[in-house]
């Protein structure tokens, strides 16, 4: 992407009043790694304007959705741009105001869909636009006030003996609490409950496996400490995931209006999977068993029927995606809960020829709920 950017960047210096070439040019640098970099370009776009139209491929657009979202880097808000690309669906993203979340003049839109993630610096203005749309005229996606469910500590707390499900408790520490840890003068259990080492541990903020560690005994904890310097932390107790043959397998999973649909699978050695790290692109093996995954997910689903309604019921969230995998024991072990994912159908078709059709069915699952609402509105 860098001789890309850098003709973007080439192109706004000549433009510099051109909005939306700032704010792409943001993604991208961000994309690249530079996130201070693409903050401060995002920082200059939303100067000149707060709400950026993205067209529908597929002209006349049959609708247009109205995308609430914050500024902030790409983890921040859901990327609908994905899930709904080549679409005949307009999609306007509005940049709410912490003070006055819609203090400006609210574009034309058929239906809304609440785009913001839970954070801590989130939830004063998710409980203002709970307000604010509590009577709007068209129909409101993910309401504000279930959004905190997706919280890791809020989420483990609320899916607890869900049947069919397993997540362990996320509990906060603070850097005291394991530094004394750390330092071996008490146990794991005696300051935070039911955990032991092993456990898992990140910032409280933490996106992406920013940080994040599987910490086996205290000599371990304190080498994390040394470099990573925030107050607070969630800790929770490892879960060994491991299927027969000793890999670790995590899956992706959309939920739309309380319906599964699939998004991927990670295949890997390493018990911390993220998709681009997992050697998916380089091992046919995996990727087949990735196919054969998402063309038998009925299976799948109807497996974890149960846990799967629970985290429906219990959320009360239209659009929802899950990570997670399944323990030996046959539970559906829940990693997290989140409806600002990123689900798309960008891989190289060469590699993924099975992707395109069973992706084009979230999209178009979504897409059909989108209309179902607008016209039972």
């Amino acid at each position: 992407m860098r001789p890309f950017g850098k003709a973007m960047l080439e192109q706004a210096e000549q433009y510099p009043a051109d909005a939306e070439l700032w704010m792409n040019l943001s993604v991208v640098m961000q994309c690249l790694g530079q996130r201070d970099v693409g903050l401060t370009i995002q920082s200059l776009a939303l100067q000149q304007k707060r709400v950026f139209l993205l067209a529908a491929a597929l002209q006349p657009a049959r609708l247009r959705l109205l995308v609430l979202s914050v500024p902030g880097d790409i983890s921040v808000n859901t990327p609908l741009d994905c899930l709904l690309e080549d679409s005949d669906i307009d999609l306007v993203f509005y940049y709410v105001s912490p003070d006055d979340p819609l203090a400006l003049p609210i574009p034309d839109h058929d239906a809304v869909y609440v785009g913001i993630s839970e954070s801590e610096e989130n939830r004063t203005l998710l409980a203002s636009l709970d307000s604010a749309l509590a009577h709007w005229p068209k129909p409101v996606i993910n309401q504000p006030r279930h959004i905190p469910s997706t919280g890791r500590d809020t989420a483990s707390r609320l899916l607890q003996n869900a049947p069919g499900l397993l997540i362990p408790p996320t509990l906060q520490a603070a850097r005291s609490t394991l530094l004394d840890v750390a330092a071996g003068s008490v146990a794991p259990a005696e300051r935070i409950a039911g955990c032991d080492f092993p456990f898992i541990v990140r910032p409280v903020g933490s996106q992406a496996g920013r940080d994040l560690e599987k910490i086996e005994h205290p000599e371990e904890l304190d080498a994390y400490l040394g470099k990573v310097g925030d107050a607070e932390f969630f800790v929770s107790r490892f879960i060994d995931y491991r299927s027969l043959d000793g890999l670790f397998r995590k899956f992706r999973v959309a939920l739309i209006d309380g319906k599964p649909y699939a998004c991927h699978m990670g295949i890997s050695s390493n018990w911390m999977i993220h998709y681009v790290n997992a050697g998916m692109y380089e091992d046919a093996q995996k990727r087949g068993e990735e196919a054969a995954f998402m063309e038998r997910f009925g299976d799948f689903a109807e497996r974890h029927r149960a846990a799967l309604d629970a985290i429906c019921q219990r959320t009360q969230l239209d659009y929802l995606c899950i990570d997670c995998a399944e323990t030996q024991a046959g539970e559906l072990l829940i990693f997290e809960i989140d409806h600002t994912m990123v689900v798309h159908a960008m891989d190289p078709e060469h590699l993924f020829p099975y992707k395109q059709v069973h992706m084009k069915k979230v999209e178009n699952a979504f897409r059909d709920f989108l209309f179902r609402l607008t016209m039972a509105g």
